[in-house]
Order: C-alpha cells, then sequence, then structure tokens
C-alpha cells in the first residue's frame, strides 16, 4: 500500500531560518569557540551496478548455473556485458574489493553516489544491503544517495525483467517479474519471479534505512530539505519524525515544481506529491555530508490522477539530471544554499554528492562531439547547460561529487561573482577505468582527492567457465541471432580485472560504439585503419578520388562504400598516381615521427581496434586511461594530433552524403582533425587521477609529477 498523500509541509524550514540560528542551535560548537577538527577521509563508489550473481530468484523453474560451494550463478550472459556500458557480474568482485581495499587504507566511511543496485530489484538490493552490514560491523559507514537505477522509477514495477541471464547450456534464459505480460499469459519460455521487479522509493529506504536515507543514532547532526526542527534543537528521535516519508514530500507536476514554487499565470497539470530522499548528515565531528536526490521523475502522458502511484505515469530519470532539477525540485536549490550557508558559518567540512553530474563532463568538448558524431551520440543530452551549473554554483556549494556517466573526470566553474564549484566525477566499478575515490580536507580551503584503480581483483575470474560454455554454445550454433552474438574468446585470457576491463571496453567499442556514434564513413576508416597509415593519410594531397580506390587496391584500406556517386568533372588523373602520391605523403609522416623521437613503423603498433578503444576508454577513463596507454602511445597520439592541416579541403556532398568524387584524402583529413582535437580535449582535461582542490585560490593542481596529458608538447 502506497504512502497517503498529504500536502507537502511548509517547505523551508532549514532554508528560512539564518545561519545564526542554526549555528545557536547546532550541538555542535561554534566555530570561534573552538577550532574545526580535521575531517576523515570519505571515498566515494559511483555506479557500482550490484547484481547478486549468488542471489536466488526463488522460482522451481530456474535457479541458476549450479556453481561451487552448493551455490548456483544467477548471472548475465557474456554477450550481454559486452554490449552494455556497465558490466553485470565481475563488478559483484570488484565492489568487495573495493571496501577491502578502502577498509585497509583505515577508510571508514563510504558514499554511493548513485546506482549502486541494478534496477533495484528484490534479489540485488537484498544482496548489497547484507554485504553493507556485514562491513558495518566491522566498523564502517554507508550514505547512498538514489540513482536512475535505484530507482528506475518512483514506484514499482511489476513488469519489469532481463533476457539474458545465463544458462548451465550457455543459452539465454528470460527471467520477468510476475506482473509482467509474459507472466500473466504464462509464456513457457518465461521464468517468473517476485525477485525481478523493480522497487520504487518506499520499499528502497525501507530497506535501506541504515545507510543514511534515515537518521542514526551515531550521527550527531541529521535533517531532510523539509526539517523544521523545534526550537531549532537537534535530537535523534525529533529526527526519526522528520525522516518518515510522509514528511519529505513536495508537488511535483508537469511544467515544474508546485507548491509555493508554481509561477502565477502558468498552468500546472498531472500533479501529485513525490518523495524526496535527500539528507544531510554530520556522521563525525564537522564533517557534513550532503546528499542530494537529484532524480526527476515528470509526470507524462499516461499519468493516472486517479492512479498516482502508477509507473507508468512518469518519465525515467536518465537525461534529467540537474537541468531538470532546476525547474522540477526548486526547493533543492534553496536548501543547498542554506546548507553551504551553514557550513561556512560552523566550519563544517561539506562534501555534496548526488547520482548526475553538475557540469560539462566531457572536458568542455561537448559542442564539439555533437557536431561530428551522430546525433544524440555519447549521451550528449545528459549534459548538464552551463546555466544549470551557474546556478548550482550560485548556491554557495564548492564540492560535487557525481557519478551516471561511468566517467573519471574533473571540471570547475567559476563565476565573477566570485563562486567556484568543482565537479568530481567518481568512475563507475563496472567498467574500465574501474576506481573509486578517497576525498580528504587536508584544511578548510584544501581538499585532496586520491582516484583508487581496481586493477586487481580477487576471484574476478570466478564465473569464467560458464562463459566458455556459452562460447561454445554460439560458436556451434547456425542460428542468424546466435552467430551475431559471437564475441572474442580472447577476454577469458585475460590475468587482472584491469585488463579485463580493458578488453570488455574495445569489444564494447566494436559491437555496439562504432555502430551506435560515428557516421558510416568515419567508421569505416576507424574500424580499417592502423594509426600509422593514419599519419600518411593526414599529409596525403591527391586528386585521386574515393570513386577510383577500386582501381587501386592494396594502398589505403578505404572505400567509397559509404560516399554517394557523383559525377566526375575537370581533368581525372590516372588510380595510379595514388602510388606516387602516398609514398611522398609517407616521407613527410616519418619525418614528423622522427621529430618526435619515433619511428613511423612504430605507428603501426597501434592497430584501428586499439585506437578507437583508446578514444572511448579515453572518454570514460580521462587521465587513467592515458596512464594505461603509457608514454610511447600518448606521443604518438600527440604527433596525430598536430599532423593535419590548418584548414583541410571542404568536403563535397551530394545532399547529406559525401560525395565519392571527393579526393582520396579530404574526408579524412575534415573529420578526423576534429575527432584528435576532441580525443586532446578529452586527454587534457582537469587533473582527475590524484589532485587537489584549492578553494580559496580556486584551482585544481595536480599532485602527482608523472601524470600524462595531451597538453603537453611532443
Amino acid at each position: 500500500m502506497g504512502i497517503k498523500m498529504r500536502p507537502c509541509p511548509r517547505h523551508g524550514g532549514v532554508a528560512l531560518l539564518t545561519a545564526l540560528a542554526w549555528a545557536c542551535g547546532s550541538s555542535q560548537p561554534a566555530p570561534e569557540q573552538e577550532a574545526p577538527v580535521v575531517a576523515p577521509s570519505v571515498a566515494f563508489m559511483a555506479d557500482v551496478h550490484f547484481e547478486n550473481v549468488y542471489g536466488d530468484f526463488k522460482s522451481p523453474k530456474f535457479a541458476g548455473i549450479p556453481a561451487k560451494d552448493g551455490k548456483n550463478a544467477s548471472i548475465r550472459t557474456m554477450y550481454a556485458q559486452l554490449t552494455s556500458t556497465r558490466l553485470f557480474n565481475e563488478n559483484y568482485f570488484a565492489f568487495r574489493a573495493a571496501l577491502d581495499d578502502a577498509y585497509a587504507k583505515g577508510v571508514r566511511l563510504v558514499a554511493f553516489p548513485g546506482d549502486y543496485s541494478d534496477d533495484a530489484q528484490p534479489i540485488n538490493i537484498d544482496g548489497f544491503a547484507v554485504i553493507l552490514h556485514e562491513y558495518r560491523a566491522k566498523g564502517m559507514r554507508f550514505f547512498l544517495a538514489p540513482g536512475n537505477h535505484d530507482p528506475n522509477e518512483p514506484y514499482d514495477d511489476d513488469e519489469a525483467g532481463k533476457n539474458d541471464f545465463l544458462t548451465q547450456e550457455g543459452k539465454e534464459q528470460k527471467v520477468y517479474a510476475t506482473g509482467s505480460a509474459a507472466c500473466k499469459a504464462m509464456d513457457p519460455s518465461v521464468v517468473c519471479t517476485g525477485e525481478l521487479m523493480e522497487q520504487g522509493y518506499e520499499k528502497l529506504i525501507a530497506k535501506l534505512g541504515d545507510f543514511g536515507f534515515m537518521p542514526d543514532k551515531a550521527d550527531l547532526y541529521w535533517e531532510t530539505p523539509f526539517s523544521q526542527y523545534r526550537n531549532g534543537l537537534y535530537s535523534y528521535d525529533e529526527a526519526v519524525i522528520q525522516g518518515d516519508l510522509k514528511n519529505r514530500q513536495f508537488e511535483m507536476c508537469a511544467e515544474g515544481e508546485g507548491g509555493r514554487y508554481k509561477e502565477p499565470g502558468k498552468d500546472y497539470t498531472k500533479c501529485s506529491f513525490i518523495i524526496d530522499s535527500s539528507y544531510l548528515v554530520e556522521p563525525v565531528k564537522d564533517l557534513w555530508l550532503l546528499s542530494i536526490d537529484a532524480n526527476v521523475f515528470i509526470p507524462n502522458s499516461h499519468f493516472d490522477p486517479a492512479n498516482p502511484e502508477a509507473f507508468k505515469g512518469f518519465d525515467g530519470a536518465g537525461n534529467a539530471g540537474w537541468n531538470k532539477v532546476l525547474t522540477h525540485k526548486k526547493h533543492q536549490l534553496d536548501w543547498i544554499r542554506s546548507v553551504a550557508g551553514r557550513a561556512k558559518a560552523q566550519g563544517k567540512q561539506l562534501m555534496a554528492f548526488s547520482h548526475y553530474p553538475a557540469m560539462d563532463f566531457y572536458a568542455n568538448q561537448t559542442a564539439a562531439m555533437k557536431a561530428v558524431f551522430k546525433p544524440g551520440a555519447f549521451q550528449t543530452a545528459r549534459v548538464p547547460e552551463v546555466s544549470t551549473t551557474a546556478a548550482l554554483a550560485s548556491t554557495g556549494l564548492q564540492l560535487h561529487i557525481g557519478g551516471h556517466m561511468h566517467f573519471n573526470g574533473t571540471n570547475d566553474y567559476h563565476d565573477e561573482a566570485g563562486h567556484f564549484l568543482v565537479n568530481v566525477q567518481s568512475p563507475s566499478l563496472a567498467v574500465y577505468g574501474a576506481a573509486y575515490k578517497i576525498v580528504t580536507y587536508k584544511d578548510q580551503d584544501t581538499v585532496e582527492v586520491q582516484t583508487i584503480g581496481l586493477n586487481s581483483v580477487p576471484r574476478y575470474d570466478e564465473l569464467f567457465p560458464f562463459y566458455q560454455t556459452e562460447y561454445g554454445y554460439l560458436q556451434g550454433s547456425t542460428a542468424s541471432g546466435d552467430v551475431a552474438k559471437r564475441w572474442d574468446r580472447a577476454i577469458l585470457e585475460t590475468k587482472s580485472y584491469g585488463e579485463f576491463t580493458r578488453h570488455y571496453f574495445g569489444e564494447l567499442s566494436r559491437l555496439r560504439f562504432m555502430d551506435e556514434y560515428w557516421p558510416c564513413e568515419m567508421k569505416e576508416a576507424a574500424m580499417s585503419l592502423n594509426a600509422k597509415q593514419m599519419l600518411i593519410l593526414s599529409q596525403l594531397r591527391t586528386q585521386v578520388t574515393l570513386a577510383q580506390l577500386k582501381d587501386a587496391p592494396g594502398i589505403v584500406p578505404i572505400s567509397a562504400a559509404c560516399a554517394a556517386k557523383g559525377t566526375a568533372s575537370g581533368e581525372a588523373v590516372p588510380a595510379s598516381q595514388l602510388v606516387t602520391d602516398w609514398t611522398e605523403a609517407t616521407a613527410k609522416a616519418s619525418q614528423l615521427a622522427g621529430a618526435a623521437g619515433l619511428t613511423l613503423d612504430s605507428f603501426e603498433k597501434i592497430t584501428a581496434h586499439g585506437f578507437y578503444g583508446d578514444f572511448h576508454r579515453t572518454v570514460y577513463a580521462g587521465e587513467l586511461a592515458l596512464r594505461d596507454m603509457g608514454a610511447e602511445r600518448v606521443s604518438q597520439y600527440k604527433v596525430l594530433m598536430g599532423a593535419f592541416p590548418d584548414s583541410p579541403p571542404e568536403i563535397l556532398k551530394i545532399g547529406a552524403q559525401p560525395s565519392d568524387q571527393n579526393a582520396v584524402h579530404v574526408l579524412f583529413q575534415s573529420q578526423f582533425k576534429q575527432v584528435f582535437a576532441i580525443f586532446k580535449g578529452l586527454g587534457s582535461a582537469k587533473p582527475s587521477g590524484h589532485f587537489t582542490i584549492d578553494f580559496k585560490g580556486k584551482r585544481v593542481s595536480n599532485a602527482r609529477d608523472d601524470a600524462l596529458s595531451f597538453n603537453e608538447q611532443p
């Protein structure tokens, strides 16, 4: 039964009180009475996407794959993993490794900026909670912020499911929640279980309340955006009342936030009250953790006022992020402003975290990426507007840790008014560049951030024998659907989690990203050319056209397949001229390589698969990807980044397609000059490995002398 909706409590209890009143009512001494104690470190683990690989579906029809120690493996197929932007299985072991590593380093506070589960199913949430309780018994504390996968919708979805759990025979098995159409129709090919329903806020907070969503007696302070403590005095008993979900709701409408935030003269429709699970907690003296529920589930055309808790009545939160917080959760900006002001007045060391990035997470390359790649590529719809970042910075917040994009990165924002905000993107444990962040206030104005990579993960290969069965089945099947799902078995030969995720990302690029993101002719070039050929092409000047390549085979491995057929004009040169032109370009490329202390032949080691894999890995892992490449490869890419002509020739087009009458070098030089400029920007971002933030000096500085960047001269 859902929560009975009630008028939202008078909002802004905390926001409308002055910082002085809160300082007087706080249980902590004012800063002038006692110098603040330096807060301990906090580990941030974003996008764990925990899937309980040894969980129980509680179905007699399918118990998973028999494994050792009497357990059954309830896992997804390797193909499902290699075509997903997150792993489903091995991150189970990475999660434990991260907790063990943080514990060994003396870190006792861990924050999760959302997507700690894989779609909030009981089998996964219950398993996640068991692990957190296990480590809590060792002395660790955990603090959650919700992501768009937990919950997927604000209310329970009993129609959800997955098509790709792995069977003992290496095949796929559909497993759905009991309310799904297939289960209602008693489809014999589907396993039906309540363990695969996707839970909404109410059930999640009930199960995970011990991890920040509700106050704890060990906390020195705890509040929600709606808290109103009598006489400004904090008590645990009163916090429990304030934490009741009926006291943590606001009016959500299709057009924006309702209640006192309704704009005069504007119509508001599809309104209902919805939970905001945000909270502020002081787990140890003078450290404030601000968990912001930045999920924005906007009522859609399926919203039914008579049944406001139907999950289909709301859009997913994945693309909304902070852009929609500004319109649909306006109360949060008031609250954040109040929290930031009080933190400054009381000398608290404030760390804010939410699931969503607070500013451009593509190292300010978003506009260029939109111009070069396919529409919608790289999920650029999720990038916050500059005005959004400015609004958040104007609250006085200075540090925000986000997730969602599975990226490792850092960016900052400052304006003429003196506001300075740093957004730290904590990488996922479930992708290439798997890592977590340790954030520590060194003093009131200086924060140190360390990125702890998970290259070595015990038991990461525990499930490999099951994937071998899947591989064998796919190789033996002649069904077109199975043939299309064949993957490179080399991933089962990897010797570490780091190597495994690197290989996974290469396959993800090959099997998905190249089709989804790269225009046809760019995809052909990226998937055909090694770096040596790219460097030569960057120097090529020829009159031989794409249409003539069929008459000059074996020189450059591209074609006119993606071009529209045009009509030759002017005096044509013979296709054989390409041999001479290619030889001249090769000599120029050799000189460029030599000037950087490299040989042209060494570029051949960067295969096409290696190049586009490196590009996508840098998108996700930033500085960590360059560290993985090593100094020589970074130097080679720097040569390529500087090799293109200042003004590449314009591309002849027939409609939206390039013409096959373009000279062989034209498309590559025009398009890949932009690709390598983006590549350089991504690899020249703010430090994202080990760095410090100086709030007073308004700068982010690398703490590593050996950090690699594309921004240096080759």
